[in-house]
């Protein structure tokens, strides 16, 4: 069952560290989101166009630009699915997380600081992902995807849901970083701290990417490498809950100095026999 989102003491079951922050702790901590941001002297607001795979500028004003490298599938389930999927998450615990998230996750044990990997409790992805990981592998962007490692988020407006801006690890997980949105529509802020300076644009630059309830986004390329995602605490307006599927990078593949492992996290995965770890 879904775990409550405050304990007695009101702060125990916030998993937000250092500046990390939520409204869990703001409330019984005293700081605010705000103080721990940094001021930003220049942003440069765009809307991501998914027909014309342009960044589009908000004002009008200024010159829109090529933003390659993110894939929108609309409707990539049912509404019948999402009904299914968030009744078996719901059956199990969602832990606390930080900035006011709650996760499960499926996928081995990872130390990214001294990039070492421990199979631990593995035991696969959840059983209801098989269907949706064939569906993904027809679609041309995500041929031959084989996700060894799938977290759920869940965010609230209550508990001030965020996640701040950031890049994936690219030493264990590879190319295409896969979401699918569950519960309601939300928006995903690509970011560049350094501005796009090719464009004429300097100062921090963001992107702002619509994701329909229901719907399938990828990043890869500059959008998975270079620009930083995130999801604002003011775009969530109701529950919101998302599975990111991860897939191997290069050296955990065949050929790679890690393949034999890769192997193993690989067949694991893909027996769908997987509980949250």
């Amino acid at each position: 069952m879904m775990a409550p989102d405050i304990n007695n003491d009101g702060v125990s079951l916030c998993g937000c560290k250092g500046i990390r922050r939520c409204l869990l702790c703001e409330k019984y901590k005293g700081k605010t989101q705000a103080e721990t941001r940094e001021p930003e002297e220049t942003v440069h607001h765009f809307l991501y166009d998914a027909k014309t795979k342009l960044a589009v500028c908000k004002d009008g004003e200024g010159a829109s630009f090529s933003f390659p490298g993110v894939f929108l599938w609309e409707n990539f389930i049912s509404e019948e699915e999402e009904k299914e999927l968030i009744g078996s998450m719901d059956q199990d615990v969602w832990n606390p997380s930080q900035s006011g998230r709650r996760k499960q996750d499926y996928g081995p044990k990872v130390n990214f600081k001294k990039k070492k990997v421990r199979l631990a409790d593995f035991k696969g992805l959840p059983t209801l992902s098989q269907k949706l990981v064939l569906r993904m592998q027809q679609e041309p962007n995500l041929q031959g995807f084989q996700p060894v490692e799938q977290c759920n988020l869940d965010y609230h407006p209550q508990r001030g849901s965020a996640i701040d801006p950031h890049l994936d690890d690219s030493w264990l997980w590879g190319e295409r970083l896969v979401t699918v949105n569950m519960l309601s529509d939300t928006v995903l802020t690509m970011s560049l701290e350094e501005g796009v300076p090719e464009r004429g644009l300097v100062g921090v630059t963001r992107v702002a990417v619509r994701l329909p309830r229901r719907c399938l986004v990828a990043l890869y390329g500059e959008a998975r490498h270079r620009w930083k995602h995130a999801i604002q605490r003011e775009d969530i307006q109701e529950r919101r809950v998302c599975s990111t599927y991860r897939e191997l990078s290069a050296e955990f593949l065949p050929a790679g100095r890690q393949a034999e492992l890769g192997a193993k996290l690989l067949n694991i995965a893909l027996t769908f026999r997987g509980t949250p770890v």
